[in-house]
């Protein structure tokens, strides 16, 4: 069994703490973390990177930064009521509202690590990787470093950001308690044990600070490079998905390619209680904006209510690391349906909208751009006796990024892919022009 006292450690990675350090007043360590992300560059960045819809004019539409700050608020929800359903069993340190700043903090954080447009951006990095003419750059790397580089994940890459790039470079990153950071980990295993999906939250770059995290909170180790999930990352998982399953339709709604008409039985269906009584209501907003805030801001309150009751349900198997899948698929039916139809019907209408196929493959030629010129330039950095001019000239535009000729070429593609994975789907098109000798 795991245990809370140890699973909510606010001891920070990188930042042994004192011993004789006395609490602050006013924040929380949790606090504090949730700081410390919203500050960092990497969730300013998000504000120009594609949750669903890459390049959008429109400024009602969702970027990873608004879902992210939406997300995080669900995760508050969630925690505050774990908190307070817990206390008994909790430290007597620990309120209910530090639990809700540890999933919000984790929330903030759960899509920092994704690159430009989007997970089309993830598909375009790998499949560049899994290239059979581009074997010859990955000839002296080891079975693990190439399965990192040919499966890039956004997950593992933001463990890398918070835990190794931002502020204390390579000294502890962000420094997080272990408790965020231990939340933040969907998927606490390595490449090697990624799933069907290529799912895994930790390169072989980072494997020391997984198994230091893992170690503090008290996390069963499955397999070597593999540990059970902290309990409250189950809250953060599900807050990522009630809001995207909600959400991603009322964007579609916005954008045109979705009718309101054709979506609102299927969030009626999300909110369950008196329909009749929701129906008149929703019938009376002035707006299909109106309309569409008062079904979402239902639909998310009863999923929240529903998924805590949920996650009480299975405390036990939660705790001892055996709770397999996700809190959602185990809540009751008529929600868990109604989610399932949100996130089919977001399939079918949404995602296959032209522009956003149009971006979506044009973001592979702007990838494969800035890959071909970075890895390439990485790679001749290395074998070269002397660098060539262009090559010297590309790898400049990294500045402090830039890889050195000593290092083991994994640790120089990880770096160009750390430049790469931070650009806004904006400055990436921008490079992509100017690198390919077509800008003005």
């Amino acid at each position: 069994m795991m245990d809370w006292t140890r699973l909510l450690a606010a001891d920070r990675l990188g930042a042994p703490r004192q011993a004789d350090e006395q609490p602050e007043t006013g924040r929380s360590n949790y606090h504090k973390d949730h700081d410390r992300i919203v500050f960092c560059s990497p969730f300013r960045r998000m504000g120009r990177k594609t949750q669903v819809h890459p390049m959008t004019e429109n400024d009602h539409v969702h970027t990873r930064l608004t879902h992210s700050i939406e997300v995080a608020c669900v995760g508050r929800s969630l925690g505050v009521l774990i908190g307070q359903a817990l206390h008994r069993d909790l430290p007597a340190d620990i309120a209910p509202y530090d639990l809700g700043a540890i999933v919000q903090a984790a929330c903030l954080a759960h899509d920092i690590g994704n690159p430009p447009f989007g997970h089309a951006g993830e598909y375009a990095i790998r499949d560049w990787f899994q290239r059979p003419e581009h074997a010859y750059l990955m000839q002296n790397l080891n079975a693990d470093e190439r399965r990192d580089l040919t499966t890039f994940e956004g997950n593992a890459q933001g463990f890398r950001i918070i835990t190794q790039l931002e502020n204390h470079r390579f000294e502890g990153g962000l420094r997080l308690t272990y408790a965020t950071l231990g939340t933040t980990l969907k998927y606490p295993w390595t490449s090697e044990h990624a799933d069907h999906r290529g799912k895994f939250s930790c390169y072989q770059s980072e494997h020391a600070q997984l198994e230091q995290v893992a170690q503090e909170l008290g996390l069963p180790q499955l397999a070597p490079g593999r540990w059970a999930r902290h309990p409250l990352s189950y809250l953060m998982e599900a807050a990522d998905d009630i809001c995207y399953a909600i959400l991603d339709l009322e964007d579609g709604i916005e954008i045109g390619t979705l009718p309101y008409e054709t979506a609102e039985p299927v969030l009626m269906k999300i909110c369950g209680g008196a329909r009749e009584l929701l129906a008149l209501e929703v019938a009376a907003a002035p707006s299909v904006r109106r309309k569409i805030s008062l079904l979402r801001g239902k639909a998310i309150d009863r999923c929240v209510r529903d998924v805590a009751a949920t996650f009480i349900q299975h405390q036990r198997r939660l705790m001892q690391g055996s709770y397999q899948g996700d809190l959602l698929n185990d809540c009751p039916e008529s929600m868990r349906q109604g989610i399932a139809d949100a996130k089919q019907l977001a399939r079918e209408r949404i995602f296959n909208e032209r522009r956003k196929i149009e971006i979506e493959v044009g973001s592979f030629t702007c990838l494969d751009i800035l890959l071909d010129a970075f890895c390439n330039a990485a790679y001749q950095q290395k074998v070269s006796a002397r660098m060539p001019f262009r090559m010297q000239r590309v790898l400049d535009l990294m500045e402090y990024n830039a890889p050195k000729k000593e290092w083991p070429l994994y640790e120089s593609y990880r770096r160009v892919l750390d430049f790469i994975g931070g650009m806004t789907d904006n400055y990436a098109t921008y490079l992509a022009q100017q690198v390919g000798g077509m800008g003005r």
